[in-house]
């Protein structure tokens, strides 16, 4: 969790202080460590906080809070990622247009969509969610306070709130996907008609960074809460929500930092203090 908030807080520096990722990129990639770093922190801390003590009861009060904030804060990641697939079609297959096609107003736009995309969402799922009656004292069984886990714990028929969570699940995850596979089916056409080693090299290093946390992210998102939930264990949902909450904002700056020449450059600037020096001037 310590290296999740260290590295994510990094990210955001450097697209701050180095004058070389102010650009589109880097505009939305400062926007997604925020939501990383929110996202954990509505997990994690209560994690760890249950694991080191033997009374792990959590009151529902703070099990809603952190049902709807967990929520509302994963849905805008979904939408900032399939954003940031626009970008990079943009950039690979429309050159020549791109600062007209992305000018600053629209990428504020885009963010701003972005950040206030979880509101709706999550209002109606986690009302409908805490009004469902729960059977005496129940017994998660996760690792946090997630809609299909309280589902199960309902005394009434769930068929139709069930029912719903799967249509927003396809709605709010396979179309944000198709649209991020239709956006690198063209950028993988135009890649192909480069002739130049050096023009191969330059529009994969654009895209494979963030093709590498789209397919971590939203493989894990779907795993979870596409598949039915009796065709997997307990253990495995624990296992795969941990992952996708914890882990995966974690690997995300390593991702960009280890694939992105111009952040291992900002990085190293920043180490060695000279971020603000004359050739950044």
């Amino acid at each position: 969790y310590i290296l999740n908030i260290l590295g994510n807080s990094a990210m955001i520096l450097m697209s701050l202080l180095d004058p070389k990722l102010h650009i589109r990129m880097y505009f939305f990639l400062s926007n997604l460590s925020p939501f990383d770093i929110y996202f954990t922190t509505s997990v994690a801390p209560q994690l760890l906080v249950s694991m080191n003590r033997k009374d792990k009861t959590m009151s529902y009060g703070g099990c809603g809070a952190q049902l709807y904030v967990a929520r509302r804060l994963g849905s805008p990641e979904c939408v900032l990622l399939a954003v940031m697939a626009f970008d990079c079609y943009a950039a690979v297959c429309q050159p020549l247009r791109y600062t007209a096609i992305m000018h600053p107003k629209l990428c504020t736009s885009l963010a701003g969509t972005a950040w206030l995309s979880g509101l709706v969402t999550s209002l109606i799922q986690c009302s409908l969610t805490v009004q469902l009656p729960l059977c005496g004292h129940c017994q998660l069984g996760h690792i946090f306070c997630d809609v299909p886990v309280l589902i199960k714990l309902a005394c009434v028929d769930t068929i139709s709130i069930e029912a719903e969570l799967f249509v927003a699940s396809v709605v709010f995850l396979i179309v944000r996907v198709s649209l991020i596979l239709a956006s690198y089916g063209f950028i993988t056409l135009a890649v192909l008609g480069i002739k130049s080693a050096a023009g191969h090299k330059k529009a994969f290093g654009m895209c494979s960074s963030h093709l590498v946390v789209v397919i971590i992210f939203y493989g894990t998102i779907i795993f979870m809460y596409l598949q039915p939930a009796n065709s997997r264990s307990k253990n495995q949902g624990k296992f795969v929500s941990l992952f996708y909450t914890v882990v995966t904002p974690l690997l995300n700056p390593l991702i960009y930092t280890l694939r992105n020449k111009d952040v291992k450059g900002a990085l190293r600037a920043i180490v060695k203090g000279n971020v603000w020096g004359p050739q950044n001037l």
